[in-house]
């Protein structure tokens, strides 16, 4: 009998709610046994003092909940900030994942101004990512580049630059279909054969090209079913992470409430059914 493919089911639990006793208890309705941590009690996870911190942990460990990733902001700033800046911030990322047993921490490629091209940024965006990686080398912790629109890394093409050019096995790929559609790609149809090699981590929603509106996964243009088969078919065994931005979206995430995540984790589980993958 063949083994049947298993997927570490997570979520961004402040998706659901801003405490983490109902982000927790949701997801693991949900059949969720791992959350991803952006903020807890309004605030977000880079800046959660020591004490939140240990109370994030003692909620955690008491339902054992596993964290997933740490999804911080870092790289969501205009790259003329000084490099300093993002490495502050990553340094309080790191210590949140020692704290909480994550390996994973989310990152970003930044932002440049109006009148910039995305070529005039590249060099000043290759030395922060390097920098940021060889931080991480120390740690012994992945970052996880999430691809988004008006970043350096939106598209596959300037991703595989990005994650070719720094070089680090420290520096890794959080795919996500519904930014892709946003940035006017097809997810799997041009940027699949690209980034397979580097992806370590699936953030999951789906998004209406015409509009950008965020859907759940199998409802856009996102080609999630082609994704996730092709993960499937690759060996993937990680995380698949709920992010559903079905009712708000902003600069810094989004949010969805508990109704409208559990819609869109039902929509999810609908999909990996369909192509023989059990969510755990």
């Amino acid at each position: 009998m063949t083994q049947r493919t298993r997927w570490r089911l997570s979520g961004f639990g402040d998706e659901i709610d801003a405490d983490p006793d109902v982000q927790v208890a949701v997801l693991q309705a949900l059949g969720a046994s791992a959350i991803e941590v952006r903020s807890a009690w309004g605030v977000n996870v880079v800046d959660l003092g020591e004490e939140q911190l240990a109370g994030l942990r003692r909620i955690l460990a008491a339902r054992e909940q596993s964290v997933s990733a740490i999804a911080s902001p870092i790289g969501k700033v205009d790259v003329a900030l000084p490099a300093e800046h993002e490495l502050g911030r990553l340094r309080r990322a790191i210590a949140a994942a020692h704290k909480l047993g994550a390996g994973y921490i989310r990152i970003f490629s930044f932002y440049r101004k109006e009148d910039q091209s995305p070529e005039s940024i590249r060099d000043d965006v290759l030395k922060r990512m390097r920098a940021l990686a060889d931080l991480a080398e120390r740690e012994n912790v992945t970052l996880l580049h999430e691809n988004e629109r008006h970043i350096y890394g939106d598209v596959p093409a300037r991703i595989l630059d990005l994650v070719e050019s720094v070089g680090s096995d420290r520096l890794r790929l959080a795919w996500d279909n519904a930014n892709f559609v946003q940035c006017g790609v097809a997810p799997h149809t041009e940027g699949w054969h690209l980034l397979a090699p580097y992806v370590d981590y699936l953030q999951v929603k789906d998004a209406l090209a015409a509009t950008h509106a965020v859907v759940p996964a199998g409802e856009g243009d996102g080609e999630v079913l082609e994704t996730l088969t092709a993960l499937r078919d690759s060996g993937y065994r990680g995380f698949a992470s709920l992010e559903p931005h079905l009712t708000d979206v902003h600069n810094l995430g989004g949010f969805s409430g508990p109704a409208e995540f559990g819609r869109a984790a039902r929509a999810f589980r609908a999909l990996t059914a369909q192509i023989g993958v059990t969510l755990r």
